[in-house]
């Protein structure tokens, strides 16, 4: 009687099949080995694959660091993230994980970068003061974390620079708080009918349509595309009606 034969036996490294090995997963998401053991051992990933000692990690891997990523662009703590990858569904796949981190994806233009306190002097461009850390934190343009070391580390948020300029300028700091508390509550009903639009217009109709690893990707190039006319689109709208108002006070004068 011949041996029973593994209908899905794991490929050996270099063939098409798309599985890596922890370092190749690292490489491939951006990442050291160190952060993605981290990450795996948070549950944060799903198990790899294993043929006698060797664990083999595929796209869906892949996509799931990308998701981390995404997530962490946007300030949510790892504790966070383990409740949001938790919610999703258990066979989620490469495609659905796409659109996920399409939707997610920061506006802003770059990666998020943790910086030590030097590090984020040099990014200022001077030496802040203990009560400047403190303030930018507070207006929401700085997130001060832990990495798994215990050492302290600070990402700048886009609109940082503004800060540390606005720091140096002689305007009250209540005034500061005010016009950002504007900025925030008006930008975020924005945000969130903008988001649901997007949502409805342009993600439900491409999960009823199409499924494939292709979609989802030019999914991803249409929604980036969209992201940048929509940002000059708001930044012109707000040019518009300032001028509107200015008109409209030169009249009244």
């Amino acid at each position: 009687m011949s041996a029973a034969v593994d209908a899905n036996p794991t490929p050996e490294p270099g063939d098409d099949s798309g599985l890596r090995t922890i370092d190749e997963l690292a490489a491939a998401a951006g990442l050291t080995v160190r952060t993605t053991r981290y990450y795996a051992s948070l549950g944060l990933l799903p198990p790899p694959a294993r043929r006698g000692r060797m664990a083999w990690y595929d796209d869906t891997h892949l996509a799931r660091l990308e998701m981390i990523r995404a997530l962490q662009g946007h300030g949510f703590t790892l504790q966070a993230i383990e409740k949001y990858l938790a919610s999703l569904p258990a066979d989620a796949g490469v495609e659905d994980l796409a659109v996920q981190r399409a939707m997610l994806t920061s506006w802003t233009v770059g990666e998020p970068q943790e910086l030590t306190r030097r590090q984020l002097d040099q990014h200022a461009g001077r030496r802040l003061s203990d009560e400047e850390v403190s303030l930018i934190e507070d207006f929401g343009l700085l997130r001060r974390s832990t990495d798994e070391r215990g050492a302290e580390r600070f990402t700048p948020v886009h609109g940082f620079d503004v800060a540390v300029e606005l720091l140096q300028v002689d305007i009250p700091v209540a005034g500061m708080r005010a016009a950002g508390e504007a900025i925030e509550r008006h930008m975020s009903a924005l945000a969130e009918d903008l988001t649901r639009v997007l949502h409805d217009e342009v993600v439900e109709p491409w999960r009823r349509d199409s499924r494939s690893r292709e979609d989802a990707a030019q999914l991803e190039d249409t929604i980036g595309t969209l992201r940048r006319l929509t940002l000059e689109a708001i930044v012109r709208g707000f040019q518009r009606s300032a001028n509107k108002l200015i008109t409209r006070s030169l009249d009244r004068r």
